[in-house]
């Protein structure tokens, strides 16, 4: 079932899940949303998370589905025993890894009657052929990128981002007149082996899914920034296997780029150099973060991740070299993620020497999302406290958009979508 696929709520109450399947953690958060017309809430009634085998992913990847399977089930039942729910039929589910990309794309339609209004019967026209230009670019992008032109691919998130008549920013282009017509739409794409494992893994879950969606598309949808034109910010989100990273220009989201340098490279470090367990060195790495070691231990270990710190922050400076082709870069840079505590992190993103190639107006400032950012989600269990739980949340937040009232742009821009596909 595609993500466009509508919940039915009548104005009544639905309990759904929203299943983070991270490298490190599967996370399981049970929540119930209250609908009524386009005003869409939800209350976050249990969480739980269980650590992943060695093994079951790679990269923010399923790699061994049996397995993850094994962990979200888990996950699930611990979230749905603190909820007081024996079984929840629908779930979004977050999807991440290299190869999920996700850009903006524009076109210009100069109109031949300017006089004229705008019907929905051209902005459909209009919306067919930004998507036809997005596909081919991500597969272009995809196939440069492997070194194969092979890779299927299916698009999971899609949102209108930004419509301009001359010039003048609109809602709704119909019914108004004009000559240019510029359509900005944000499209996620996955490879279709990716998207295979999580239909597997659902099924076996006895679940429902509403929609996969990308987990930096959701994180940047969380804050509720829709009606603030000129906000823009960099959201980065470091997870155990991966960091994903997107970009937010005037209130539309541009694009997101991930790469494969996360939480778990931290903790390897940290076991090759003092010679220790895994599971040893992650529960040191943790009490690193959380600043409960002594001094000397601490500096020890600042020493041991000064150079993945800089490694981790060259992949930051490459993937926002993209966006830095167009314009200048947002100096607001939110961190989420449970990677995000490493102090090492924050210095690095506050040092001024990586971002001399950059064309930053001003030195970026550096802050982290929290759970009371997500917008439209409370939390009603008192458990969600600090930025790795911010993943799931967001999850949580775009599954309420899923769930209200279909606005015109989201109906025409869902219907184009499926006469693309086939």
């Amino acid at each position: 079932m595609s993500f466009f696929s509508k919940i039915s709520l009548g104005g009544k109450s639905e309990n759904l899940l929203a299943l983070d399947i991270g490298t490190e953690f599967a996370k399981a958060l049970v929540f119930r949303t209250h609908s009524e017309g386009e005003n869409v809430a939800g209350e976050v009634l249990g969480v739980s998370k269980e650590r992943q085998s060695h093994g079951n992913m790679q990269s923010g990847a399923v790699s061994d589905i049996s397995g993850v399977i094994d962990t979200c089930k888990r996950a699930i039942v611990g979230a749905q025993e603190k909820a007081g729910i024996k079984k929840i039929k629908k779930a979004i589910v977050g999807i991440a890894g290299e190869l999920v990309k996700g850009t903006t794309t524009t076109v210009h339609y100069e109109r031949s009657r300017s006089e004229s209004r705008i019907d929905i019967a051209e902005l459909r026209t209009i919306i067919h052929r930004v998507q036809l230009k997005a596909f081919d670019r991500i597969k272009q992008q995809i196939a440069w990128e492997t070194g194969q032109d092979d890779i299927e691919i299916k698009l999971i998130n899609a949102a209108i981002v930004d419509v301009r008549i001359d010039g003048y920013q609109v809602k709704n282009p119909v019914g108004f007149q004009g000559k240019d017509v510029s359509i900005s739409i944000f499209n996620a794409y996955a490879p279709m082996i990716h998207l295979g494992a999580i239909h597997a893994i659902a099924d076996e879950l006895g679940v429902e899914l509403m929609s996969i969606a990308a987990e930096p598309y959701a994180v940047a949808r969380s804050v509720d920034y829709d009606d603030v034109l000129d906000f823009s910010a960099i959201f980065i989100d470091i997870g155990g296997g991966t960091t994903d990273i997107a970009v937010v220009r005037n209130g539309g989201l541009e694009g997101t780029k991930m790469f494969a340098f996360g939480g778990r490279a931290f903790t390897k470090k940290l076991a090759q150099e003092l010679g220790i367990p895994f599971e040893e060195a992650e529960v040191l790495k943790i009490n690193y973060a959380e600043g409960k070691l002594g001094a000397d231990v601490t500096t020890k270990i600042d020493k041991i991740f000064e150079n993945d710190c800089q490694v981790w922050l060259g992949g930051v400076e490459l993937s926002l070299a993209e966006f830095a082709e167009s314009d200048v870069l947002p100096s607001k840079v939110l961190l989420c993620g449970g990677g995000s505590a490493l102090p090492g992190i924050k210095n690095a993103l506050s040092s001024k020497e990586w971002i001399k190639n950059l064309p930053f107006a001003k030195a970026p400032s550096v802050s982290f999302l929290q759970p009371k950012d997500v917008a439209r989600i409370v939390d009603g269990t008192g458990e969600l406290t600090n930025p790795q739980d911010v993943t799931p949340m967001g999850l949580a937040n775009l599954a309420l958009d899923v769930a209200g009232e279909e606005k015109l742009m989201a109906g025409i821009l869902r219907r184009t979508v499926q006469n693309i596909e086939g």
